[in-house]
């Protein structure tokens, strides 16, 4: 057993950059939320705009803004007046499962960062109320069934390439493309049952809880590539993806907004305005070190 770190070791861990980067001003961060959260609620857009700042925040690794985004969406008019426990636990969980969705684009670690200060953050009677059961453990008998909703969502985004691309990440390695459709079917793609909006309630009985629709899935792409940076193919591929979206049968009207071109942009554009924010913080603060 290997209980301590050589000194070495344990030195070289401090460079590059290990720590995790600070939240923007909370007076910044809150005046952001009510800037872009109002201009959602005018267009109907308000699970999309959660959606997005959840995985924007997430994606530009500003773990500590996730609990403060929480704590703005469930005390709306003042720090100490909270909305219902109901309405509480369904915007946790949209918050949680749009974290979730995250991992296929940006990975494992900024996830955890961000879904542990949300944990942090949760009221104590909305963590009891939130779903504890896993929904996506492969089985023998469900993982045709994933693989067949994978496939469903894959071909939903690429058509007409859809063919085309699969057979070319296949033969970059050979487990790439089943790995990548089974890890669209078991997380990105909706769960089967119902699926959830920001002014619903929730709790510990509902099964769908956080549960988001295939236009959101295309939003959480669009929000994390573009926080990311530098992937252009795979941002325009998630960007036609949502655009696509507009397509399927029984939208609900802010999906239907969301996948027009007007509400394309309006995803892009608010990211946008995330990424501004945190971006003339950093510059701010390299400024005043540099002086």
């Amino acid at each position: 057993m290997v209980k301590h770190l050589p000194s070495s070791i344990k030195y070289l861990l401090t460079l590059r950059n290990p720590e995790v980067l600070p939240s923007p001003p909370l007076a910044k961060l809150n005046a952001l939320f009510a800037r872009t959260s109002q201009a959602a609620k005018l267009k109907n857009a308000e699970t999309g705009w959660l959606v997005l700042a959840t995985c924007t925040l997430l994606s530009a690794n500003r773990p500590a803004s996730i609990g403060h985004l929480y704590r703005f969406i469930t005390r709306p008019d003042k720090p100490d007046s909270r909305v219902s426990t109901a309405h509480a636990v369904n915007k946790a969980a949209l918050m949680r499962e749009s974290a979730l969705k995250s991992t296929i684009f940006v990975g494992v670690p900024r996830v955890i960062l961000s879904l542990a200060e949300l944990h942090g953050a949760l009221d104590d009677d909305v963590k009891q109320a939130l779903r504890s059961q896993c929904r996506r453990l492969a089985t023998p008998g469900n993982i045709e069934s994933t693989i067949e909703r994978g496939k469903a969502l894959w071909n939903s985004i690429y058509t007409p390439h859809a063919d085309k691309l699969h057979d070319k990440l296949g033969a970059y390695h050979p487990d790439f493309i089943s790995f990548i459709i089974q890890s669209y079917g078991a997380v990105l793609s909706p769960l089967p049952g119902s699926t959830r909006a920001f002014s619903d309630e929730s709790g510990p009985g509902d099964p769908d809880q956080g549960n988001l629709s295939r236009a959101l899935g295309s939003v959480v792409g669009i929000a994390t590539l573009r926080a990311e940076g530098r992937v252009g193919p795979q941002l325009t591929s998630h960007t036609f993806g949502l655009l696509k979206a507009r397509h399927l049968k029984g939208l609900s009207a802010e999906d239907a907004w969301l996948s027009s071109d007007e509400g394309t942009e309006w995803v892009l554009r608010t990211v946008d305005e995330f990424l501004d924010v945190i971006s003339s913080e950093d510059q701010e603060v390299e400024a005043k070190v540099k002086l």
